[in-house]
């Protein structure tokens, strides 16, 4: 009998990590929360949707029967990563979690580590005109502040109407280096604010800061614990071999 996996994903690694489990003959489901309204969709099955929290989460585990749990979920997608820890107590489950690797800044970059979007909101400077890059959640602050103009730029519509003096642009990623060097150089751009979702991946809009020598605002990332943690979709099938390192049993 083929293992249950539910990958909770919404990532391009989770896809990745599906497309290689399926190949080997693992049946995986992938979770998606259901916020973007035409998702790439991963190999295997897909549930859509919350699950109603870490209670919610494990009676889904248990009904199931789901023997392997990877939270390949985005980096600053913290809740979700303290619900499947929470969930899988006292399940005998192998529990992975992803750790993508962080982005650093050069020596000749200028980057303004913020700890919070309401610091990276305090940290930019009257006049700035700032390209925008963390989603739609969380850019109500910025918008507030009628000395700041700029492009937000995202991949689904956000709540709120964007304000006259900001430029909404929908787009979704990848994106090409001298794509977004000409781009931030046409809506004269001074700061990019963007979180560290980190990869092994060239980042084109860090890329196209440097060389324009826009200082980038860096909201840092939570920090998740719990499981095992990887970087890459191809080490999940050896940690998975590994039943002794990574099948957790607790006491309730």
């Amino acid at each position: 009998m083929p293992s249950n996996v539910l990958i909770l994903g919404g990532t391009k690694d989770a896809r990745e990590i599906a497309a290689v489990l399926v190949a080997r003959g693992y049946d995986v489901t992938t979770s998606l929360a259901g916020v973007t309204q035409r998702p790439i969709l991963p190999d295997g099955k897909v549930r859509t949707g919350g699950f109603g929290g870490a209670e919610g989460l494990r009676a889904y585990l248990v009904a199931e029967k789901i023997s392997i749990l990877i939270d390949a979920t985005h980096p600053y997608a913290a809740q979700i990563t303290r619900n499947a820890s929470e969930a899988i107590q006292g399940l005998e489950i192998q529990h992975l979690r992803l750790e993508r690797p962080a982005w650093f800044p050069r020596e000749d970059e200028h980057w303004i580590v913020a700890k919070s979007t309401d610091d990276a909101v305090r940290l930019l400077p009257s006049g700035a005109r700032v390209l925008l890059t963390i989603g739609r959640k969380e850019i109500a602050p910025f918008m507030a502040r009628r000395d700041l103009t700029g492009v937000v730029r995202m991949i689904e519509m956000p709540r709120d109407p964007v304000p006259a003096h900001w430029v909404l642009v929908q787009e979704r990623p990848p994106f090409a280096i001298a794509a977004e060097v000409s781009f931030m150089r046409a809506h004269a751009i001074t700061h990019l604010v963007t979180k560290n979702a980190g990869s092994f991946e060239t980042c084109a809009k860090l890329e196209a800061a440097h060389v324009l020598s826009i200082p980038v605002v860096m909201i840092r990332r939570p920090v998740k614990s719990g499981g095992v943690s990887f970087s890459e979709a191809t080490e999940v099938p050896a940690l998975l071999a590994a039943q002794n390192y990574i099948c957790f049993s607790f006491s309730e």
